[in-house]
């Protein structure tokens, strides 16, 4: 029988759920038992995917800094030992290393486990999921779920504990990334020796990146901080997304005149950077720079991106870099999976990138992974310090953020998808009579402006999960969102379902 709470865990091709009590209205759905369950289930899919019996696989299993992750990762390993596969227990962790952990020879997992809620709150935790092709789809999640629902609780025994072998992962990882960081700038075993590098972790999984790459390799790390996991998060929530957490970054650059600043998640599949000068280097900026970046090895290719990225962004990639933009839907696995489409039907697209901060290389396993990001821009750095440049130099050409917003209209309907998607015909229809330009979208409508009063743009869609329809918009010139909006408001008129207070 369908059990709609374990159901109910689902988000997109991820688990998430409240493990902890301690906030207002949140009550715990993410229990030890359900995490045994889901084990069971997760290890019986793996066989059926793999075609190896249960007895014959081995699963790794990580965590993040979260408090409910070491309790959470017993119950996960017991429901996979129930099954009879193999528990390696990787302790603290991080979500690329966990995937990394079926690639590398040393432990060559069938599959792994990241127990984690990424940026959110101490009170939330989650599961991602890994085999040899990467993270597991949406419909692979929903498989997981549903079997779950028919498998028994199990509880870690000394007999069960005593079956696993535990293995630190992250010294392993590290490596890795620190030998990439040596073979590619290729100056000897201190390649950032004179450069200060400030490192944010918040707290969470990121803190290794300091003793175990940018200090062995010569860097100056004064200033960095947060570094001590801790799930409770106590100086900012690990975000590269949340304003509070690129302030403290930023503050620290500029309080000690680094070089450079990186801010990382919490479990560390995105980042974002800080110049000397204070610039953030974030959402459009961040994938310019990784663009430019990769410019000079893949001419002419195709980035993919998601469906709120800006027109200037557009005009920094095909005009300066002479590549192509594709500008395809929200999600992680959405960019990474067009990435992956289009290098299979032959055309070349080296990275897929979401304004949020998750990016992920074609010749880095299509992984999501915000370590290996911050290691291409410390390669560039170190590059461009040797020929007498700044790292700014990448994306002193993107034209600069000069008005923008986001606003979330509430649906108040029960059929939301559909009342929703009646609005963005109406929308369109509107926009297209209007002769408004409406450029290709794979999400939503969106609307270009460019006349001398009216330059940006804006984006129409339809929340996935959320009875809620996002816009996003965006002024070239000053004093100009307000005519954009305007613009939305009238084309939204009539729809009495859709709450618009917050434009006025």
């Amino acid at each position: 029988m369908e059990d709609k709470n374990m159901m109910k865990l689902q988000n997109g091709s991820d688990v998430r759920g409240i493990a902890l009590e301690g906030v207002a209205d949140e009550h715990i759905n993410l229990t030890e038992s359900i995490c045994s369950r889901i084990g069971q289930s997760f290890a019986r899919w793996l066989s059926d995917k793999t075609g190896k019996a249960v007895s014959e696989l081995t699963i790794g299993i990580g965590r993040d800094s979260r408090v409910s992750g070491p309790a959470l990762m017993d119950a996960l390993a017991a429901g996979i030992l129930t099954a009879g596969a193999q528990v390696v227990r990787c302790g603290l962790a991080t979500t690329p290393a966990m995937f990394m952990s079926i690639v590398f020879k040393e432990t060559a997992f069938d599959g792994s486990a990241m127990i984690t809620a990424s940026h959110l709150p101490f009170n939330r935790n989650g599961i991602k999921f890994f085999n040899k092709d990467g993270g597991l789809e949406h419909d692979d999640i929903t498989d997981v779920l549903a079997a779950a629902c028919d498998a028994a609780p199990a509880a870690m025994t000394d007999a069960l504990a005593a079956k696993c072998r535990d293995f630190d992962l992250i010294p392993l990882y590290a490596s890795h990334l620190l030998e990439t960081i040596k073979t590619e700038v290729n100056a000897g075993d201190k390649p950032l020796a004179g450069l200060k590098i400030v490192v944010d972790a918040g707290n969470g999984d990121a803190g290794f990146f300091v003793p175990r790459i940018l200090e062995p390799l010569g860097a100056d790390t004064t200033g960095s901080q947060f570094l001590e996991p801790d799930g409770m998060f106590p100086n900012h929530i690990p975000n590269p997304e949340n304003a509070a957490a690129m302030e403290a970054v930023r503050s620290a650059v500029l309080r000690n005149k680094a070089d450079l600043g990186l801010i990382f998640d919490t479990d560390v599949d995105r980042m974002s950077a800080v110049l000397p000068d204070g610039t953030e280097v974030n959402r459009d900026a961040i994938i310019a720079m990784a663009s430019a970046i990769l410019a000079p090895q893949y001419p002419g290719s195709t980035i993919v991106t998601d469906s709120v990225t800006s027109d200037r962004l557009t005009w920094f990639l095909e005009h300066e870099l002479h590549l192509k933009h594709h500008r395809f839907q929200r999600g992680y696995k959405n960019v990474i999976n067009e990435c992956k489409r289009l290098n299979a039907e032959g055309t070349v697209s080296p990275l897929a990138m979401e304004t949020s901060g998750h990016g992920a290389l074609k010749d880095n396993y299509y992984l999501d992974d915000g370590a290996f990001l911050a290691v291409k821009l410390l390669v560039a750095l170190a590059s461009a310090r040797r020929q007498g440049r700044q790292l700014a130099s990448l994306i002193e050409k993107l034209p600069p953020l000069v008005e923008a917003t986001e606003l979330r209209f509430k649906i108040k309907d029960e059929d939301f998808k559909s009342y929703g998607r009646q609005v963005l015909d109406a929308f369109k229809e509107r926009a297209q009579k209007a002769g408004y330009d409406l450029p290709a979208s794979y999400e939503g409508v969106r609307i270009s402006f460019h006349d001398g009063n009216c330059k940006g743009w804006l984006l129409l869609r339809l929340s996935l999960h959320d009875p809620v329809m996002p816009l996003n918009a965006e002024s070239e010139i000053k004093d100009g969102l307000p005519a954009i909006l305007q613009t939305a408001k009238e084309l939204l008129k009539g729809f009495d379902k859709l709450d618009m207070s917050a434009l006025g």
